[in-house]
C-alpha cells in the first residue's frame, strides 16, 4: 500500500514540483532525515546552488537507501535557501532528480545557513508500508 497524494479540486493547482498534501498509510514506517547540504563525501562542496542542490539530494537519498527507502518514499521535503535569485537553480535541479514524484513541500529564504558557504539545505520525511 502506497502513500496518498491529495490535490483538492477546490484549492489552487501546485504551482511547482509538489503536492498540496500527502497521507501516510496505517502501519507505515517513518523515517526524518536532518537538513542535507550539498558537500561531497571528501568535504568539498562546489560554489553554486545548482550542484549544492545536486550533492544534497544526492546525500538525502542515500541517507534513505540505509533505511531501505528511496525518493519515491518521501511525504514531505523542507528546503532553505540563503538567495531568491537561486530558485530557478535549485527548482531545475530537484526536478530533474526527483522525477515525477511531488511530495509535500515547503521553500523558504533564509538569512543565513550553519555556514556562510552553504547555499542550500534540504530535510525530508519518508514513509514506507511494510
Amino acid at each position: 500500500m502506497t502513500n496518498r497524494i491529495i490535490t483538492p479540486t477546490d484549492v489552487y493547482e501546485p504551482q511547482g514540483h509538489y503536492s498540496h498534501a500527502v497521507e501516510i498509510r496505517p502501519g507505515a514506517r517513518l523515517v526524518y532525515v536532518s537538513g542535507q547540504i550539498g558537500t561531497r563525501r571528501d568535504g568539498s562542496m562546489p560554489n553554486n546552488v545548482g550542484e549544492q542542490t545536486e550533492l544534497a539530494l544526492i546525500n538525502l537519498v542515500n541517507t534513505l537507501k540505509s533505511a531501505s527507502m528511496d525518493i519515491s518514499n518521501i511525504v514531505k521535503l523542507n528546503a532553505y535557501l540563503t538567495s531568491r535569485d537561486d530558485v530557478p537553480a535549485y527548482a531545475e535541479a530537484r526536478a530533474r532528480f526527483q522525477g515525477p514524484h511531488k511530495p509535500a513541500s515547503t521553500l523558504a529564504i533564509v538569512a543565513a545557513l550553519a555556514l556562510p558557504e552553504y547555499l542550500v539545505e534540504i530535510e525530508a520525511v519518508a514513509a514506507k508500508s511494510e
